[in-house]
């Protein structure tokens, strides 16, 4: 069987997609492959998102963003997009989502918390729907 591969796309892949990418690599232990990328990335990772991170023990601070390309989506298995709209190119045969996530970029730590939250939630959603007898 081949290891399940997901990646996480947001517009800058500074905040939401780098959370959700760091979740999953935590939280799968490998039995998932990570990717994340932004359809135009920032220049860093939004500082209140690697703070909020942290806080639960998970460090991305060493990551940056990264370019969206056709080859990421292509090796992707499950494309969760939050926010890039039409940006994302659409292969036959991925599943996409679309998670509905407030942008972290210029809130405060108390905001970027309640997102870091939420996507943790969906992150554990998609290993027990992908690695069903990880728990």
């Amino acid at each position: 069987m081949t290891t399940p591969s997901v990646l996480f796309v947001c517009v800058h892949n500074a905040g939401r997609s780098q959370m959700a990418a760091g979740f999953l690599a935590h939280l799968a232990s490998g039995s998932i492959e990570v990717r994340s990328a932004g359809s135009a990335p920032a220049g860093q990772l939004n500082p209140a998102a690697v703070v909020a991170m942290a806080e639960v023990g998970i460090d991305i601070a060493g990551e940056q963003p990264k370019i969206l390309t056709t080859d990421a989506v292509e090796a992707s298995d499950v494309v969760i997009t939050m926010g890039c709209g039409d940006a994302c190119p659409v292969f036959p045969g991925k599943s996409y989502r679309d998670w509905v996530l407030d942008d972290p970029a210029g809130q405060d730590i108390e905001a970027v918390r309640l997102i870091r939250d939420q996507i943790r939630v969906r992150v554990e959603d998609i290993i027990a729907e992908l690695v069903p007898d990880a728990r």
